[in-house]
């Protein structure tokens, strides 16, 4: 049985799968583990609205995350929380606060997002970037019928705890004019999600609560409402239930009451060469856009700070991490009854990924086969760089026309702007008008379709203007997020900072977004793109209901008809010939190319096709590239033609792709092993050695030891030795000494000796000397004294010459110093000397030992 490795069931999968979501997720991460140029990957999600890109993107975070997901917590991180999670949660809370549920979609993107996820050399996700687009901040104060605001604000009013909503004035069932369609209930009403994803982000409680309550100070500054003023002079006034709401929202935003209605009711003008102020009643429609304009400027740069506190979060240190795979979710296209400016911006970030798609697939491979000398015949396709240049072309364009409004200086006039557009314009066929609509508008034929835009606001909508005094007033605030969000400069004091924003916006909205646009647009042509067209399946968001019609359409605007056919005819890998040998030459074979060619011939299959078959290479590079895709065929038995040769790249299909890799992974495989074999036997060998080393060392420390070991005891014993024979003298001079005293004729125990009996002849050997029998009495004239006493004279007389005069006893030995008492306790160690332990006969006198005397037994 043949064992098939574990690549080849990889590749040979992936070729029998169908095309999904994971697996462009698959091969941009696999592309990034090959490290071949470009490493650095982009994945592109567009389509129309509703069509399901946000999903699409939060499937595809969640691949990474779990396919790049670290073993352990990065070193040196402040929370406990992995990386990956952090990511994750990252898409609740920017969907909390930039989508909302619109006409088309119930879960729309107001803003557009790039993730840029970020990968150590190791492939582990190590942190992540967001960076963002053009916010619908006007959805904040404006929604159309049948659409609500953002979801935050249905969140806070929906989920608020009863102690925050007396603390924010929330009562159940209040009525907002900036809350429409509350009734409707959504999945993405969940503030408790929002609140542990904010909390994994490093929001705490406090800050939480302090954002939130700014929410329902702007939800509250939504009902402030006025009246119109009978005189132009005289301010407007609040309504009759606005004074309520205005008390509220002042003390939510913590600015006096006073001075809020005042910035919203008075407009300051300086005039004069001394720049002197005036104070001017705003009539209601001013007051009402003041109102606006301060909620939106709240909510933008609330958004703003949430974007930077994430990334702050997520984001890794540069030296982290090498390679990156990035996420674009942008609006998808959009065409409503009524476009504005928003509209116009959305539609034109379509407008550039569509052109991104057209220039880098459908042109350039073309052109690149047909430079390669290809035999290739053009696939025509739609080509949207004109509808570009009619938005942001140069010298004239819509987008020329509106900043060049926003600076004159004078008041917007709708139909001179149009008829200005219609002139400017009129040569090119992306540009018309709807003469049946009163309006002032203008037609821009889009590559999805043809879309009717509104002419009124547009110029104010550019302009994005911020009156100083509310401004102003937010930097006075008490609440320290706004303090943080709204910082005053402490340089100038408040007078010279409202002169100093009366002075004319240089940056407009749309020259602000072309440019991070275009920025964006330098990111995508860096990294190897991968497009994921989400096709919408009917207009009523309804399930398993597919209008042919309706997907047809959306398939011939993108473009995807001629990607197909291009992609079905053209090889989707292309490489330089030394690209190809960095990467595929340690796979070349010591074989003629001529009997491979003959061979393959034979088989009726080539891996090469072209300009007919080439006998010569034209290079040592490109027959090298060949000769290595000739016995890549010829190993798998490859009947198709799955590469060419141009001049100066290799093209190639996926599954010859997969086959070089597969052969490249077994070649490094069987080198690896051949590695560990030879390294395996090296320490096989060094242990061998260490081992007979460690032997000899040790067998030469033991008898070190051993010797050592003699010295000291031999050293010991003549010391031993010698004390012993010290004490041996010793103790037999104290014997005859004592015995010398006991011959003169002195008394012993109270007995007298005679004087006449000569005791010359005596002999005593290991007299132990100081021992005392415990037993024997100490009294005077005791009987066992007596005893002893006449033992001691037995002894003498049987070593005395006149042994006559004695008796003598008929066996045994007798102690001079102990009387027979059967067990005797000494006080004294126990004796060194030998037989010391020997007990007599039974039927003996038995004394303290043996060695006392010399054992004489009678004649």
């Amino acid at each position: 049985m043949r064992c098939i490795p574990h690549w080849a069931c990889v590749f040979s999968c992936r070729l029998d799968l169908k095309p999904h979501v994971f697996l462009v997720a698959e091969e941009t991460y696999r592309n990034v583990e090959s490290q071949i140029p470009p490493v650095n990957q982009s994945v592109i999600v567009s389509g129309e609205s509703g069509a399901g890109k946000t999903w699409t993107s939060r499937c595809l975070m969640t691949f990474y995350a779990t396919v790049a997901a670290s073993s352990s917590v990065p070193k040196g991180s402040i929370t406990a929380e992995k990386i990956e999670k952090r990511v994750l949660d990252s898409n609740p809370v920017m969907e909390a606060f930039g989508n909302a549920c619109t006409l088309r979609n119930s879960n729309s993107s107001r803003f557009g997002k790039y993730i840029q996820l970020q990968l150590n050399r190791s492939q582990l996700l190590t942190g992540a970037s967001i960076q963002t687009f053009l916010l619908e901040k006007t959805r904040v104060a404006y929604q159309a019928p049948q659409e609500r605001n953002f979801h935050i604000f249905y969140q806070v009013a929906k989920g608020a705890t009863e102690v925050e909503r007396l603390e924010w004035s929330l009562p159940r069932g209040a009525t907002f004019s900036w809350l429409p369609n509350s009734e409707k209930s959504l999945e993405e009403d969940n503030f408790d999600v929002t609140r542990k994803a904010m909390s994994h982000l490093g929001i705490d409680s406090s800050m939480q609560n302090n954002v939130f309550k700014i929410l329902a100070g702007l939800l509250h500054l939504g009902n402030v409402g006025f009246c119109e003023s009978e005189d132009e002079s005289q301010p407007c006034t609040l309504e009759a239930h606005a004074k309520d709401s205005a008390k509220t929202a002042s003390r939510l935003l913590a600015v006096p009451q006073e001075r809020l209605v005042d910035v919203l009711s008075f407009r300051r003008i300086t005039a004069g060469k001394q720049r002197q102020e005036f104070k001017k009643a705003c009539p209601k429609a001013e007051s009402g856009m003041r109102r606006d304009c301060l909620a939106k400027v709240v909510y933008a740069k609330l958004f703003d700070w949430l974007v930077a506190v994430i990334n702050a979060n997520i984001y890794a240190d540069p030296s982290g991490w090498s390679n990156f795979i990035g996420l674009l979710d942008v609006y998808g296209f959009e065409s409503f009854p009524e476009n504005h400016l928003e509209q116009l911006c959305i539609n034109y970030a379509n407008e550039k990924l569509q052109q991104h798609f057209v220039s880098h697939f459908l042109k350039a491979q073309q052109e690149e086969y047909a430079l390669e000398g290809f035999e290739w015949s053009f696939i025509n396709y739609q080509d949207n760089q004109s509808c570009l240049d009619a938005i942001e072309g140069s010298p004239v364009s819509i987008f020329s026309l509106l900043n060049e409004e926003c600076r004159l200086n004078r008041p917007s006039n709708t139909g001179q702007l149009q008829t200005r557009i219609e002139v400017a314009l009129s040569d090119n066929r992306c540009v018309s008008q709807d003469r049946f609509w009163k309006e002032p508008n203008f037609i821009v034929s889009h590559y999805a379709g043809n879309v009717c835009y509104r002419v009124e606001g547009m110029v104010e909508k550019n302009k994005d203007p911020v009156p100083p005094e509310l401004v102003l007033l937010l930097q006075r605030s008490q609440d320290p997020l706004l303090q943080e969000l709204f910082p005053a400069d402490a340089s100038r004091s408040g007078e010279d900072n409202v002169k100093a924003q009366t002075k004319p916006a240089v940056v407009t909205v749309v020259s602000k977004f072309k440019a991070s646009l275009e920025q964006l647009m330098e990111i995508l042509h860096s990294t190897s793109p991968h497009y994921i067209r989400c096709i919408k399946p009917n207009a009523e968001c309804e399930a398993a209901l597919f209008r042919q019609e309706e997907v047809l359409r959306q398939l011939e605007a993108c473009g995807i008809v001629e990607t197909v056919s291009i992609s079905a005819a053209g090889f989707p890998v292309r490489m330089s010939f030394g690209s190809f040998l960095e990467r595929y030459k340690v796979l070349k074979k010591p074989q003629k190319p001529n009997s491979r060619a003959e061979k393959h011939q034979e088989n009726g299959f080539a891996p090469v096709r072209g300009n007919g078959w080439k006998a010569e290479a034209s290079s040592e590079e490109e027959e090298e590239v060949r000769n290595i895709l000739w016995q890549t065929c010829e190993e798998h038995e490859t009947r198709a033609n799955p590469a060419y040769c141009g001049k100066t790249k290799v093209f190639m299909t996926n599954a010859m792709l997969d086959l070089l890799e597969g052969r490249r992974m077994g070649v490094f495989s069987e080198a690896a092993f051949c590695v560990q074999r030879f390294w395996r036997r090296f320490k096989r060998r060094r242990e061998a050695e260490r081992s007979r080393s460690a032997l000899i060392i040790q067998s030469g420390v033991r008898s070190w030891l051993a010797r050592k070991r003699f010295q000291k005891c031999r050293k010991a014993a003549a010391v031993v030795q010698r004390a012993w024979k010290r004490w041996k003298a010793k103790r037999d001079a104290k014997a005859a000494e004592e015995l010398d005293d006991a011959d003169a004729g002195g008394t012993f125990l109270g007995a007298s000796l005679p004087a006449k009996r000569s005791r010359q002849g005596a002999s005593f050997r290991f007299w132990p000397l100081g021992l005392l029998p415990s037993m024997v009495p100490s009294g005077p004239g005791s009987f066992r004294q007596s005893l002893t006493l006449l033992n001691c004279l037995r002894v003498l007389q049987n070593n005395s010459p006149d042994a006559g005069l004695w008796s003598r006893p008929s066996h045994g030995v007798t102690s001079v110093r102990a009387v027979p008492q059967g067990s005797i306790k000494f006080r004294c160690r126990k004796s060194p000397l030998l037989f010391a332990d020997t007990q007599p006969d039974a039927y003996i006198v038995t004394g303290f030992n043996q060695i006392l005397l010399d054992k004489r037994l009678s004649v």
